[in-house]
């Protein structure tokens, strides 16, 4: 499915069944803000968004704040990374 602005959308039961989560987890996630639905659908970038919480829970032990800080973090550097670029050229 798409969504107005051309992204794919997928439901909260696929998005679970590809990180093998479940949806309950995901629900978790869109509750606390780590993912943002469209409405009752997920853009298709949450999916990775959930597997790098799943990563970052699992193999470095973060909570779910610490999670959502390294989230927020590698967000502020991608843009800034992007500003830079677009600064140098």
């Amino acid at each position: 499915m798409l969504s107005p602005d051309g992204n794919c959308l997928c439901t909260f039961e696929y998005a679970a069944w590809v990180t093998e989560t479940s949806t309950t987890v995901v629900e978790q996630f869109v509750q606390i803000g780590l993912i943002e639905p469209v409405g009752t659908m997920l853009q298709a970038r949450s999916i990775v968004h959930i597997a790098q919480i799943r990563r970052l829970r699992q193999d470095l032990g973060l909570n779910l704040v610490g999670t959502a800080m390294v989230l927020d973090m590698a967000q502020e550097i991608a843009q800034l990374r992007a500003q830079l670029h677009a600064l140098q050229t």
